[in-house]
């Protein structure tokens, strides 16, 4: 039960000016379920993320108060001092600590404009039933709330950089902040991950992704084959999303020239190697659709639509939240993946639409892959996002102010 049920709730999203990916399709959907709410991008909003009008959400894409301007200005001469010293320090000439700085001074723009959006949803909602930062940075919490004036809950993915001394100490000068603040990780390897470095920082575990409930349609499947003229009989994997580090590529490279039965496999993302895909279209088992990203959500839509599974390859160890899985049993694909996360492989494993392999094994991939020619896994259900921890928009809304007003109550005590 929603206790706040006229207050509106305060989504700050940094990163929502890219288009794709599962973030910015959280924010939408989180907006849409809760009547009234307030979207603060800092850096504009993406042409794909659309809110229903009748939400009567609002968005805010600039400071908004002096503090908020003055804060933001911060940010923006620390964002400049990063770039520049990124150039300068470039060189493995330069000692390893030197090198790093411009990124501890990237922790700080980030921390000084996550607080200029908590002012200005103190300006715009004074009396927000919960502010969220979807996409917080993972440093300097505590400093950031003190300097947002602003109590919030505030999710954190990875840690992209760690903090160095100055930062730390900077940490350490803000650290009666953290009592303002209470993090979310979306998955057990996060949190603890971040545990033994924020000890005094609260926080629990909760999925990310929300389930919008737009499953795909058999007509959807159909169409989507006929647009990427892949035949009835024959088999298709999607492979989307940016080949990041933390992607398996060279195991899937390996896998599909081990391949005995045709496949067709599209991929659809940003960054991708073009030496790679160029390696792939010589393959002769494997008929290559690419669409480089990133694309809008029709788009993606269409590209899982086609698939009899999504494959999703990490390397051992990454244990974050994997966008890709979510989407696949959002939209009801069935899945190809590794066992790199032994939560996640715990929460998969025996599910009739799940092909796992384990993480780094070429012979494994190609085998599922293969297998696919003899029976292509059932899809999932409408109740198989709860067995990954996800919930429905509305109910992650209800969580969310839930939470805040705990935190609330708590600071009170």
């Amino acid at each position: 039960m929603n206790p706040n049920p006229g207050r509106p709730l305060v989504l700050i999203e940094p990163y929502a000016h890219r288009p794709g990916g599962h973030h910015q399709r959280t924010l939408a959907a989180l907006a849409a379920a809760r009547p009234g709410s307030l979207v603060i991008a800092p850096c504009g909003l993406a042409d794909g993320i659309t809110v229903p009008k009748e939400t009567q959400a609002r968005a805010a894409t600039g400071p908004v108060g002096l503090a908020a301007a003055v804060l933001t200005g911060g940010a923006s001469a620390a964002e400049h001092i990063s770039a520049l010293g990124r150039r300068v320090f470039t060189s493995r000439r330069w000692p390893q600590a030197v090198r790093r700085l411009p990124h501890q001074v990237t922790l700080l723009a980030r921390c000084l404009t996550e607080a200029a959006c908590l002012r200005t949803a103190r300006q715009l909602a004074p009396d927000a039933a919960a502010v969220v930062i979807l996409t917080a940075s993972e440093a300097l919490h505590g400093a950031a709330a003190l300097l947002g004036g602003s109590k919030h809950l505030r999710f954190i993915h990875e840690a992209v950089t760690t903090e160095d001394l100055p930062v730390r100490l900077l940490g350490r000068l803000a650290r009666r902040g953290e009592e303002r603040v209470l993090a979310l990780y979306p998955t057990a390897a996060v949190r603890d991950q971040f545990a033994p470095a924020f000890p005094h920082l609260p926080g629990e575990v909760r999925a990310f992704a929300v389930d919008d409930g737009h499953r795909l349609t058999d007509a959807e499947c159909v169409g989507a084959r006929a647009a990427f003229t892949v035949p009835a009989d024959a088999r298709a994997v999607s492979l989307v999303g940016g080949w990041w580090p933390y992607k398996d590529i060279p195991t899937i490279d390996a896998a599909l020239a081990r391949l005995t039965e045709p496949l067709h496999l599209l991929v659809c993302g940003s960054p991708l190697d073009d030496a790679v895909l160029a390696r792939w279209h010589q393959l002769p088992k494997v008929r290559l659709h690419t669409l480089p990203g990133p694309v809008n959500d029709d788009v993606l839509r269409l590209v899982y639509a086609a698939a009899d599974a999504a494959l999703v390859a990490r390397l051992p160890g990454v244990g974050k939240e994997s966008g890709l899985v979510m989407d696949a049993v959002r939209l009801g694909v069935p899945l190809i993946v590794s066992r790199h996360d032994p939560d996640l492989t715990r929460r998969l494993a025996g599910q009739p639409w799940v092909r796992l392999f384990q993480a780094g094994d070429t012979d494994a991939l190609a085998t599922a892959l293969d297998g696919l020619a003899d029976a292509v896994p059932e899809r999932p259900g409408p109740q198989a996002p709860r067995l990954v921890g996800m919930h429905p928009a509305a109910e992650q809304a209800a969580f969310l102010t839930d939470t805040c007003t705990r935190l609330q109550v708590k600071e009170k005590a």
